[in-house]
């Protein structure tokens, strides 16, 4: 998933648009594809449909219809913790494995049930890696220490038949670069990460001759890793990607220390969750391996019920409002209490 894909999830839908989340092991218990927790679940979906008012029979219908879609699609051997299966009236359905334990649930609403999809999105490191070669580019999708290739959007780049050596060889090192860079720009635009540019010299200046204003080069990787695998990119990778974060973090901490001398600063979880509710969040900054059990009232007879995620809630209201969410490592933040916040105002 993409950011922009995020992003198109979590506008409003016609009602009911209903969302069901699952432990992945009981939704696909082992090879079986229609096991019976989640045909259970499916006819709560249907009863809940029908009981409600707002619900005509033949849009209760077509949702159920779209959410068994949506769990035909789901690969039941992938490795994931959790699966969201969602679908809305006329006809749409989206089916997502989430890397991380979801609480089993069905929400019936004007929109989809994303928390779990962007608490997932924005704690998983990720970043773009660009190999380029007189042999051609390929792009490959970085998440949390692995790597997958990304075979679309331009890529990979194929050279066209030609002398490999001398100018010759450069001309056609040069129109893998020019491609790589325009199809580059545009996964950018949809999807921003770092990028990180493994090639020799020659190939690294073609790269930042060639490329757009909006394209900036998070590291550097120097050497031809044509044919490579996947492990021994993503190895390579790894002294780059640490430099990066190392900067960027020095960054955070000197934008945070300037927001806290304009009085535009807050840190802790109850002061941040409260200036995020009232939509004056700008920049949040969480340690990634930040979590703290959300307290919700209970209604009826009062008290409370734990559960979910507060950290988690806290980033999803700020993306909601526009703002900026940046996760730090462990430990980066002791002095703000493991969340702070630029505030708008």
């Amino acid at each position: 998933m993409d950011a922009t894909t995020l992003s198109e999830l979590r506008k409003p839908r016609t009602y009911p648009a209903v969302s069901v989340l699952m432990p992945m092991r009981r939704a696909f218990p082992g090879d079986r594809r229609d096991p019976g927790a989640l045909r259970g679940v499916l006819a709560e979906v249907r009863r809940m449909l029908r009981d409600d008012d707002r619900v005509t029979p033949d849009a209760a219908e077509e949702v159920v219809r779209g959410l068994e879609r949506a769990a035909g699609e789901v690969d039941p051997h992938r490795e994931a913790e959790g699966v969201a299966l969602f679908a809305a009236p006329g006809g749409e359905h989206h089916a997502f494995t989430i890397g991380q334990p979801v609480d089993e649930r069905i929400i019936v609403d004007s929109g989809f049930a994303t928390r779990d999809l962007v608490a997932e999105h924005t704690r998983t490191p990720r970043y773009w890696l660009l190999c380029l070669s007189g042999g051609g580019a390929r792009l490959w999708d970085g998440r949390d220490g692995r790597l997958a290739e990304h075979a679309r959007d331009g890529f990979p780049v194929v050279p066209g038949q030609g002398d490999a050596e001398g100018e010759a060889g450069d001309e056609r090192l040069r129109e893998v670069v020019r491609a790589a860079a325009d199809a580059a720009e545009r996964v950018l635009a949809r999807d921003r990460r770092p990028l990180i540019v493994a090639s020799g010299i020659r190939g690294q200046a073609l790269f930042d001759e060639q490329a757009g204003p909006h394209v900036t080069v998070a590291g550097r990787v120097d050497g031809d890793f044509e044919g490579a695998s996947p492990a021994t990119l993503a190895e390579a990778a790894r002294p780059a990607l640490a430099a990066y974060e190392d900067l960027r973090e020095v960054g955070v901490l000197s934008e945070l220390e300037a927001a806290r001398r304009i009085d535009r600063y807050a840190s802790g979880l109850l002061d941040v969750s409260r200036l995020v509710e009232e939509g004056r969040g700008e920049h949040l900054v969480v340690e990634r391996g930040y979590y703290a059990p959300a307290v919700r009232p209970r209604g009826g007879e009062g008290g409370a019920d734990v559960g979910g995620d507060a950290v988690d809630d806290v980033i999803a209201t700020a993306l909601d409002y526009g703002g900026e969410v940046t996760f730090v490592s462990d430990g980066f933040l002791v002095d703000h209490g493991r969340i702070a916040l630029v505030t708008r105002y």
